[in-house]
């Protein structure tokens, strides 16, 4: 019986991503133009953390949203409301966006006036933490509703992020959510991760958040 070859595909394609990856990476920061990789779950409060957030900051930095989903546009349209560019992404079915599919939506979104460009990935804590979008930092949320054990069943995305947000702090003594123990979690995974436990309803803890983002911006221009 003749043997068979195996052909890693996978590892050849991530490969190739990571390279664009790179190269994607190369040109924001001759342009001076951050990119922010925002992740999470569908329901944990991507789009109401993002809406707060250019709340903060538009005065201060100009910016821009790339909106990722299977479907619809209802995300991109909140964000145009709030005068910020705005472009929708349609991933076809697909659970994530890897280097290319980020760059079609930069070259849409247009990143030469822009200091900071934000992408919300598909909702999603596993498919979207294997590809390397290009971003400069990755980012997370993880609400409360979703319990605190989170980092223990989905070790990837904690260990790729450099920033994890703890949303909906508000709801904390409705839930069984032990704030001690998801840090101490999250932190077996990735030691270096900051965390910033907020409610994007309330405001509560979006400030030290936000200032944490433009000091990141800030030496992204300037290094």
């Amino acid at each position: 019986m003749d043997s068979v070859q195996i052909i890693e595909i996978k590892e050849n394609v991530l490969a190739d991503n990571g390279l664009e990856a790179q190269r994607i990476r190369r040109q924001l920061k001759e342009e001076k133009t951050f990119l922010l990789n925002l992740m999470s779950s569908p329901g944990s409060g991507k789009t109401t953390t993002l809406l707060r957030t250019i709340e903060h900051l538009k005065n201060d930095l100009r910016i821009g949203v790339m909106e990722a989903d299977i479907d619809s546009a209802v995300d991109a349209e909140a964000i145009a409301a709030t005068s910020v560019k705005s472009v929708q992404l349609h991933t076809g079915g697909m659970c994530h966006l890897d280097a290319g599919m980020t760059e079609q939506g930069l070259q849409a979104l247009g990143t030469e006036d822009l200091d900071l460009a934000i992408l919300e990935n598909v909702g999603n804590l596993v498919c979207p933490a294997e590809f390397d979008t290009g971003a400069v930092q990755n980012a997370m949320i993880l609400s409360v509703p979703e319990g605190h054990d989170k980092p223990l069943k989905y070790p990837l995305i904690f260990t790729v992020c450099d920033v994890l947000l703890i949303n909906k702090i508000d709801v904390l003594p409705y839930f069984d959510f032990d704030m001690k123990k998801v840090v101490e979690y999250a932190h077996m995974r990735n030691p270096r991760l900051k965390i910033f436990p907020i409610s994007a309803k309330t405001g509560e803890g979006l400030g030290a958040w936000c200032h944490w983002l433009w000091e990141q911006v800030d030496t992204w221009q300037t290094s």
